[in-house]
């Protein structure tokens, strides 16, 4: 908490606020189903709830940092947002049809990522779907910095990261729905001339009640 709370504080809107390419392909695909309502954990300061909001999303963010929150409603941004971390979740009782989280389930530990996991999956609505984007093995922090346990780095100041391959995101999220992995290029939109992070895409659907 204390790293993120420091970052948002010290650094402010520190990605801009143009949105990840993932959060628009997660968009079109809710946008397909016919969904609007939504839930997005480790929203930061909104920069990617935002393309949800103004498509006509009905959003509930989650974020650990009150300065990132605020940040969020000094931009313009009204939707109901929970301030704590998502191992706490459910913040509330609602049913969501869809779920975005990008970058926020690697800085989990194994049983966080697996609580998380479970507590996403129990608040999307049958026939719901779940997008997250998670650090990948091709990224070039993977193997820098202090080795935790197998695939998990300690690589900056208390920044914790899982790396991913796809039989670790088979492992972990086909309880939940797993349906489709991507590997994607994240274009770093705030700077120029930078290298594009390498992540994976992971799309969960949560099958639809039975008559």
């Amino acid at each position: 908490m204390e790293y993120w709370e420091s970052r948002f504080k010290n650094e402010g809107a520190m990605w801009k606020l143009e949105p990840a390419d993932s959060a628009l392909l997660a968009l079109k695909l809710f946008q397909n189903s016919g969904f609007r309502k939504i839930l997005v954990p480790g929203m930061g300061y909104g920069r990617n709830a935002k393309v949800f909001h103004d498509n006509g999303f009905k959003v509930t963010g989650i974020e650990i940092s009150a300065s990132a929150v605020q940040l969020a409603k000094e931009n313009g941004l009204t939707f109901k947002m929970h301030c704590g971390s998502v191992t706490q979740m459910p913040f509330d009782d609602e049913l969501y049809e869809c779920i975005y989280c990008y970058a926020l389930i690697h800085l989990l530990n194994k049983a966080e990522r697996k609580q998380f996991l479970r507590n996403c999956f129990n608040q999307l609505k049958p026939g719901g779907i779940m997008v997250f984007t998670v650090a990948s093995v091709s990224m070039s922090l993977f193997g820098t910095g202090r080795k935790l346990s197998e695939n998990r780095f300690r690589v900056s100041k208390g920044l914790e990261v899982y790396f991913y391959d796809n039989k670790a995101v088979e492992k972990e999220f086909s309880p939940f729905g797993l349906n489709e992995i991507q590997d994607i290029a994240e274009p770093v939109k705030f700077m120029e001339n930078q290298d594009p992070i390498l992540m994976k895409l992971v799309v969960c659907h949560k099958p639809a009640d039975k008559c």
